[in-house]
C-alpha cells in the first residue's frame, strides 16, 4: 500500500542552520503538536496529536466511564442537574500531583 497517495505538495522548503524546517505552508499553526516518523526512504510523516493530562487518560480508555461523563455533560447542558450543596469545606488546599 502506498503510504503517500493522499498527500498533495503544498511547496517546498529547506532546513536553516539549526536543522529546522518551516511547515507553516502546510497549515501549522504555532503550538501544534505532531508525532514524527521517519522511513527508510528518509520520507517524513508528521501525524497531529493532542496531549492530555495522565489523570484524564482513564476517561479515554474505559467506555462506560467516558459514556457517564457524557451524559453527565448533557444533563448539565439541558439544565437537568440539581446542586448538592457546596463542598469546598473537603477540598485539599494542596493541588493533586
Amino acid at each position: 500500500m502506498d503510504s503517500t497517495a493522499k498527500f498533495v505538495p503544498v511547496g517546498e522548503v529547506s532546513a536553516d542552520e539549526r536543522s529546522r524546517i518551516a511547515v507553516g505552508k502546510a497549515g501549522v499553526r504555532r503550538d501544534d503538536r505532531y508525532a514524527v516518523a521517519v522511513n527508510d526512504d528518509g520520507e517524513i510523516l508528521l501525524t497531529p496529536l493532542v496531549s492530555i493530562p495522565k489523570r484524564e487518560l482513564l476517561i479515554w480508555e474505559n467506555a462506560q466511564i467516558r459514556e457517564a461523563v457524557s451524559l453527565g455533560l448533557l444533563q448539565s447542558a439541558a439544565n437537568e442537574t440539581t446542586s448538592l450543596g457546596d463542598f469546598s469545606q473537603y477540598a485539599d488546599d494542596q493541588d493533586d500531583e
